[in-house]
């Protein structure tokens, strides 16, 4: 699969489908914003794919979103495969693209729905559908988002435990795994903030902190946090909310992962806030990584660490 956000036609690929579970074009450009470095889907432009291959995702808002995209930048008559696992949302992708005006074969393979389709002449409904999961300012939490970010809707009660527990932060820092940037603009409060990286997988969750986060200090990245981060160095303090899902299912190596980094990008006495759930097996490599760890708070299902390098 090959990344270059510069791609304009030719063969897609959303997400990372199973080879197993559908056949994959070795040449298809990949769309997903969780694979760094990827085309924009949503800058496509109009009627320019001739086939694509999507791993749809879970959520309704952001899957429909996803499918109305694919249709809009499709031929008609490309040749698309969409497929999801069977308790992910995979039952209803035939219904989603019916109600787009498609005509869909289904089949099912190794616990996957996958729905194979010619894209109509005239497809119906897209239009509602990019609408409903685009990137939107959201007047209740008074930030922007996107249906398919972590907590898109709502302000995650982990993260409003960090803030409630952190002192005001000072010098060069970085939020690992930065969401829609509700940490960041929390840090930059403090004047004594001379710089800030928001880091997240995400391109979606790096765009709405860019907007959410309007600080001169302020720095943003698109990256995978467990690959090189060369220029993440020598910071003063690091804050994270990391993830511990990965694809769906729960993952605790990978929040491990981004204890690491932060322990490899702080200076020596620099300091880590960290937030996570309560059943995450995070005290041995906080030990391991940092010369002092102390629980700075504990409520609601979640756990604050302040660890010192």
């Amino acid at each position: 699969m090959l990344n270059d956000a510069r791609y304009t036609g030719g063969s897609a690929v959303y997400g990372r489908p199973p080879a197993d579970v559908v056949e994959l074009d070795p040449d298809a450009r990949q769309f997903s914003p969780l694979v760094p470095g990827s085309a924009s889907l949503e800058e496509a432009p109009d009627a320019s794919l001739e086939r694509a291959t999507v791993l749809a995702p879970p959520g309704t808002i952001e899957r429909r979103f996803v499918l109305a995209q694919i249709l809009r930048a499709a031929k008609p008559g490309a040749s698309l495969a969409v497929l999801a696992p069977n308790d992910k949302g995979g039952r209803r992708i035939a219904a989603d693209l019916e109600g787009f005006g498609c005509a869909v074969a289904t089949e099912s393979r190794r616990h996957h729905r996958i729905a194979r389709l010619a894209r109509p002449e005239r497809p119906t409904g897209l239009a509602e559908a990019i609408a409903a999961g685009a990137l939107r300012f959201d007047e209740t939490l008074g930030l922007w988002t996107q249906a398919g970010v972590f907590s898109f809707d709502r302000i995650d009660p982990g993260t409003r435990l960090l803030l409630d527990s952190m002192p005001p932060l000072a010098g060069r820092g970085a939020d690992l795994g930065c969401g829609i940037g509700v940490i960041g603009r929390a840090v930059l409060r403090s004047d004594k903030v001379s710089g800030f990286v928001s880091v997240d997988l995400d391109r979606r969750a790096v765009e709405a902190a860019r907007r959410n986060i309007a600080d001169p200090r302020a720095a943003f990245r698109w990256a995978d946090l467990r690959e090189d981060m060369s220029g993440l160095a020598e910071l003063d303090f690091a804050v994270s909310n990391p993830p511990f899902h990965d694809g769906g299912a729960e993952d605790r190596v990978l929040g491990q992962a981004f204890i690491r980094r932060a322990a490899a990008s702080l200076r020596r006495g620099g300091t880590l806030w960290l937030v996570a759930n309560r059943h995450l097996p995070y005290e041995a490599v906080l030990a391991e990584r940092f010369a002092r760890v102390r629980l700075a708070a504990e409520a609601g299902g979640y756990k604050v660490f302040e660890a010192r390098r």
